[in-house]
């Protein structure tokens, strides 16, 4: 296929801001795509080379993609820089100066020439493919070295010369990670299954990616094998599987009730959740955004390895720091040390963690997701000889309310965070990838004005007044509609800001810097400056108020408005363990305002 025509596609998707247009558009390029080139393409759609666990990026700086620019273009670096201090997009500045008039005599001119010649001149000019693209992406993914930045430019300047205006724009879109068409997992599932199968057959699709954490591979395979071999797709060693979550009741009384009068409680400790892939000596350990954090944590790697009795498995457990002369738990700030990239020997010797295991979704050659919960606890702990730094999660059956509250008090004496109910019942798989009450979590937060922290994605910073001139003083913050793919504003966050994380603000969030609004963001603010959707940050607030600002629940409670917290006020804690996807959700947010005891008539000023 010629690169010309995909880049062609993502044009056409980033135009339009309806989900449904772009389901369309994608299911009618999909069922013309060679298909042995569909599972590059899908990937290229979100400006990947490969499935989000895979560790190489292609990270090239603004700086090194406006200097293959100017080669390519026969402009200059001065002039370059000029228009991506105008735009703040690379791309938009590859589209201009290869498609406009150089200031020299430069390679440029050469192509431009050979670009609208006719006749036999015309058959010399390289038609760019996709096969090109992908393999020139590769090479400068793999480029390294002393010399990689020269051979990072080169293999981009060698694209751009081939390419048109619009596929430069994307080209370098996609080398520095600005590659947003609003081509999303669920937007991609659902043109796959619009493409070549039916709405019908749209969950065993998404379950396939949720069990794979690839949608490349899930492309693939419902083109060449259709949705048998869709429905084949299984749990394996090596691919993460996406997290399983748990919905929230305002009591323990409720919760019992809700899971039928008895359910297994489990501590909900104060860690890192992790998925360890278990094959031989090899471990690999995923987080929740399936970040590999296996060098993090090569004591817990060593232990899962060493005393795992089988050859294969894959367990999720949560990482927790504990003080080193009494064994007691830390709060989750310690653990996060961590997660830092250098020292990580001193860090393994100052700050030991525990691997409390909770569930096994996999254990040689056999899926355990479809096994209730019981069995499956069962199983996993007969699958490890446990120890001090191998532990299960405290567990206990309950048949009351009674039961539940004094678990739950224990849970709290013990420096955990909460607890986990789980259904017993003989349908409590293991879902991956859903929120359900097949799980519900209960913190002591839900004790106090508001039932839970929030985790909020930065969408856009107001500048400061004041002691904060100079600086971002305020955030504009968002949850995630899961229907919509859209992220809805719910609160202006403007305190629980130290000194030094004010400072540290532009470092965190200017890489995601954009000079318009996100097409995926609804909101009715207008901040000062606009942030791509990445960050995530934890937020508690002292009440969910209807308002007129807000988009979270919009029109559903009221028309014309929406849900907005009140008094929100940032912990300290970045949710770095999070994609904005995994944010906290619209539904959530508006299950939360019914839970809570509130005002009826109160409208937030925001």
């Amino acid at each position: 296929m010629l690169y010309s025509d995909l880049a062609d596609t993502f044009d056409r998707l980033e135009s339009t801001s309806s989900r449904l247009e772009m389901t369309t558009i994608l299911a009618d390029f999909f069922r013309d795509v060679d298909k042995d080139e569909l599972r590059d393409i899908v990937y290229l759609c979100q400006g990947k080379l490969h499935p989000d666990f895979h560790p190489q990026v292609l990270g090239m700086s603004d700086k090194l993609v406006l200097k293959a620019i100017a080669k390519a273009s026969g402009y200059s670096e001065s002039e370059a820089e000029e228009q991506w201090l105008k735009t703040g997009d690379p791309g938009a500045v590859a589209e201009m100066f290869i498609g406009g008039k150089p200031s020299d005599t430069g390679a440029k001119k050469v192509k431009q020439a050979s670009l609208f010649s006719f006749g036999d001149d015309a058959d010399d000019e390289k038609q760019l493919t996709v096969g090109d693209v992908v393999a020139g992406l590769v090479s400068i993914e793999n480029t390294d070295g002393k010399k990689s930045q020269t051979g990072k430019i080169d293999d981009l300047v060698s694209l751009l010369r081939d390419s048109s205006p619009v596929g430069a724009r994307y080209l370098c879109r996609i080398v520095t990670g600005r590659m947003r068409v609003g081509a999303g997992d669920m937007t991609i599932l659902d043109a796959l299954a619009e493409a070549f199968a039916t709405k019908e057959d749209r969950p065993v699709v998404e379950r396939a990616f949720n069990v794979t954490c690839d949608i490349g591979l899930v492309a693939e395979t419902i083109a060449t094998g259709g949705m048998d071999a869709v429905a084949g797709i299984g749990v394996q060693v090596g691919n993460p599987v996406k997290v399983m979550l748990g919905e929230r009741l305002p009591s323990i009384g409720e919760v019992v009730e809700k899971l039928g009068g008895t359910c297994a409680m489990e501590y909900k400790y104060d860690g890192i959740r992790l998925q360890a892939h278990i094959k031989g000596d090899k471990v690999t350990l995923y987080s929740r955004r399936l970040e590999d954090l296996t060098s993090n944590f090569p004591d817990v790697a060593y232990a899962l390895a060493s005393k795992c009795k089988f050859e294969e498995a894959i367990v999720e457990g949560e990482c927790v720091a504990v003080e080193p002369e009494t064994g007691f738990m830390l709060p989750f700030q310690v653990v996060t040390h961590r997660r830092k990239k250098h020292g990580m020997e001193q860090a393994v010797k100052s700050i030991p963690v525990r691997m409390f295991m909770f569930d096994i979704l996999y254990r040689d050659g056999e899926d355990m997701t479809a096994r209730p919960y019981l069995e499956r606890r069962a199983e996993l702990e007969s699958t490890f000889a446990l120890g001090e730094m191998l532990q299960m999660t405290t567990m206990k059956v309950v048949e009351s309310t009674e039961e539940g509250e004094e678990f739950f008090s224990n849970a709290l004496a013990a420096r955990c965070e909460g607890i986990m109910a789980k259904s017993v019942a003989q349908e409590s798989v293991y879902r991956a990838g859903s929120r359900g009450f097949l799980w519900i979590k209960y913190k002591k937060d839900y004790q106090q004005a508001l039932t839970d922290s929030f985790d909020l994605a930065v969408v856009g910073a107001f500048y400061g007044m004041g002691k904060r001139a100079g600086k971002y003083g305020a955030l504009l913050m968002a949850a995630f509609d899961q229907e919509t793919g859209m992220f809805q504003t719910v609160c202006k966050l403007g305190t629980g800001f130290d000194d030094a994380f004010l400072d540290s603000m532009p470092e965190l969030l200017n890489g995601t810097l954009t000079s318009t609004k996100p097409r995926s963001v609804e909101t009715g603010m207008e901040p000062d400056v606009w942030f791509d959707p990445e960050v995530v940050l934890e937020v508690v607030a002292a009440e969910i108020t209807q308002s007129p600002t807000h988009t979270v629940a919009r029109d559903v409670l009221e028309e014309g408005t929406g849900l907005g917290l009140r008094f929100p006020r940032f912990t300290g804690r970045v949710r770095d363990d999070k994609t904005p996807e995994q944010c906290t959700t619209s539904n959530e947010i508006l299950d939360m305002y019914n839970m809570q005891v509130h005002d009826s008539d109160g409208i937030s000023d925001e």
